[in-house]
């Protein structure tokens, strides 16, 4: 599939829309209507071309801009570019793909995780954050773990949505991986009650802090 055109893979995913996936797409805030299935299906037949996903991703347009993510190579971005397509990418898929997908195979990520983390948008804040969670999970070595409980309790609770969002999971994710902290990520967690009200379908965790705790800790100590 080298050599193939934005223009031919455009026309490709603008046969893949369908109606009714984008009505559900749009009530999440994401306005495209390809099934993630087959877009990954797409990707997987394009394989890695750089080239064609800094084109794709140039549209501006959002099923181009996942697709792009998934065909891209990570490390060649420079840091000044990933911050540029943070700033750029509105619909919430892409902005969870291109963290997610790309500025955690980056070089350029713990720079950004510091960066984004206190920038006055609180959608790149959120960026920052879930970079933060990713390392309290995997290579917290260097992280001031109190401090960020700190940021969480005072802050938090009137954060914007995406932002209070980041936030609370990192509040999770400290109390779940790291035990001398866990009594106080779940005592912010009771105080401030975020989330405690959120829906929850069954057979899911609730994303209220001491519960999200409680229940991954319980799930690990039974196995």
């Amino acid at each position: 599939m080298t050599g193939t055109t934005v223009a031919e893979v455009r026309a490709e995913l603008a046969a893949l829309d369908d109606p009714k996936a984008r009505a559900v797409n749009e009530r999440h805030g994401d306005d495209h209507g390809v099934n993630l299935g087959k877009l990954r299906a797409l990707a997987k037949r394009l394989k890695t071309q750089q080239e064609l996903a800094v084109g794709l991703w140039a549209t501006g347009d959002t099923a181009a801009r996942l697709l792009a993510l998934l065909i891209c190579r990570p490390k060649a971005f420079t840091r000044d570019e990933l911050d540029v397509m943070q700033r750029e990418a509105r619909a919430p898929k892409v902005r969870d793909w291109l963290v997610n997908y790309v500025v955690k195979k980056s070089p350029h990520a713990e720079e950004l995780r510091l960066a984004w983390s206190a920038d006055p948008d609180p959608v790149v804040a959120a960026a920052g954050w879930a970079l933060t969670t990713e390392r309290v999970a995997k290579k917290p070595e260097g992280l001031d773990l109190a401090g960020l409980l700190d940021v969480i309790e005072a802050e938090m609770k009137d954060a914007p949505d995406r932002l209070q969002w980041a936030m609370n999971h990192c509040l999770a994710q400290i109390g779940i991986e790291h035990p001398e902290h866990r009594a106080r990520a779940i005592g912010i967690g009771e105080r401030l009650e975020v989330l405690k009200d959120y829906p929850t379908s069954p057979g899911c965790t609730s994303p209220y802090a001491p519960v999200w705790i409680s229940e991954l800790v319980r799930r690990r100590d039974n196995t």
